[in-house]
């Protein structure tokens, strides 16, 4: 207020800043010098010589130039053409009577799980095997029941197989100190880990992500697709993805790609890392698109490896992975000898039930690892639930097929430009409801269009 009252013809509400520094005569502001020191009175400053300063802005635009140069090593290399393009993007008339591949959908489920299995079965019966009559597999590590055995068989067009799982196949390894197991589950579902204070939840995911592929029930089958229970499916698929799978020489494929929870797997990626290296296993394009590279310059970056998520070197992993809940792939691959000793390495570690280390993470890694990135492929024509998650593309303009005898009538949502749907119930003006992130990490090794700034920052939202 002293200020304002030495200039009269100053109005307060007229009082800028840069009238308030235009004003300031140099005796004012000497007095602030003092308050504006960055060293307190007495205290040594530290002088440098022109000689030091030069040397320490080359180290640090050494520094800059060689983290520009490590990430830069890390980038994907950008296709000169789309590696990964839906199959069809509109309506199929069934090819009802096309060979069909060595394939089974396999749904693992427990018999108090049977509402939540019928609803999945009646939804991929409407919207694909009613044309197609592939079998489907049932496993449980108990005997299904006989009302189970009775509804699906009432339910499913094709063959339907009750398989048990073997207790070797399902239990903790002969090797594991099972008290001890059982002692750090109990710790991780205290410490509110997801799902890891389940002992069933750790059963599962050892399961899936190596004994499920040797199991005898599966031996006469080249391809599965996995469902679960409580899933649904929005939309026509009047293609069979069997055979498209084969054709175009495609090893996986998913709908959904999403980061895992990080407490559950802190080692994984330093696991697998490692072992890449000891098997100098080559780099491909999908390993470098599911790692961050670190921008902490060398020699400093070994030091990151300390920290989870993180390999020898010290670059990080996404989180990036598949969801595996929905997967259509080739057993010979997970079969083979380079997935199987994969598998066994890992399971020696324990860390399916000394952390709860998930299959769709293993999975992904191991396809990153071993597979040209051309030999995955995204079902994004698929409309796909599960949990609250979901996929919905849009139905395809002109598209629709609806001379077509076999395909049902409806309802579904209307036709929208760029829609690659057929006769999809769910509203595809909102195609998914997940961070589109993952999913454009994961397919950048396949996409010839690079986003822009702004598209990759929408990504990360919904």
């Amino acid at each position: 207020m002293k200020f304002i009252e030495s200039y009269p013809d100053i109005q307060p509400q007229s009082i800028s800043l840069l009238h308030v520094f235009a004003m300031i005569r140099p005796r004012a502001m000497a007095r602030l010098r003092p308050s504006l020191r960055l060293f307190p009175p007495g205290l040594p400053r530290l002088t440098l010589s022109r000689h030091t300063r030069f040397a320490l802005l080359l180290i640090l635009t050494a520094a800059l130039i060689e983290v520009f140069l490590h990430t830069q090593s890390w980038a994907v290399r950008q296709p000169d053409h789309e590696l990964d393009e839906p199959f069809y993007t509109s309506c199929q008339e069934p090819a009802i009577d096309q060979p069909r591949e060595k394939a089974a959908m396999v749904m693992l489920v427990r018999n108090q799980e049977l509402m939540k299995a019928l609803k999945t079965v009646q939804s991929i019966e409407k919207h694909f095997n009613q044309w197609f009559h592939y079998p489907i597999v049932f496993l449980n590590d108990e005997p299904f029941s006989n009302e189970f055995i009775s509804a699906m068989n009432a339910t499913v067009s094709g063959e339907a197989r009750f398989e048990l799982v073997p207790k070797k196949d399902w239990l903790f390894p002969e090797w594991m100190d099972v008290a001890d197991a059982q002692t750090s589950i109990k710790a991780q579902g205290k410490a509110g880990i997801l799902y890891a204070g389940l002992e069933t939840y750790h059963h599962m995911c050892r399961f899936y992500s190596g004994k499920f592929y040797t199991l005898e029930a599966l031996k006469d089958y080249a391809w599965y697709w996995r469902i679960e229970p409580d899933v649904e499916f929005y939309c026509s698929i009047t293609y069979d993805p069997f055979v498209e799978m084969a054709r175009h020489d495609k090893v996986y494929g998913f709908t959904i790609a999403l980061p895992e929870e990080p407490r559950t797997c802190p080692s994984l990626f330093r696991r697998i890392a490692d072992y890449k290296e000891l098997n100098n296993i080559p780099t491909t394009e999908l390993w470098k698109a599911t790692v961050a590279a670190s921008w902490v310059p060398w020699p400093l970056r070994s030091f990151m490896g300390w920290f989870r998520h993180r390999d020898r070197s010290g670059d990080g992993w996404s989180l990036c992975h598949y969801w595996s809940n929905f997967e259509i792939a080739n057993l010979d691959f997970f079969r083979g000898k380079e997935y199987q000793r994969l598998f066994e390495y890992l399971d020696k570690t324990g860390g399916f039930y000394y952390e709860r280390w998930g299959d769709a993470a293993v999975h992904s890694l191991a396809l990153h690892m071993l597979l040209p990135s051309h030999k995955v492929h995204h079902f994004e024509d698929f409309g796909y639930r599960h949990d609250w998650y979901y996929q919905c593309p849009a139905n395809a303009p002109n598209g629709q097929l609806f001379e077509s005898k076999l395909l049902p009538d409806g309802p579904y949502s209307p036709e929208r430009e760029g829609g690659i749907g057929c006769r999809c119930e769910c509203d595809g003006s909102r195609t998914r409801n997940f961070p589109k992130y993952c999913t454009n990490k994961l397919k950048e090794p396949n996409t010839a269009r690079r986003l822009s700034m702004v598209e990759s920052v929408r990504s990360w939202f919904p």
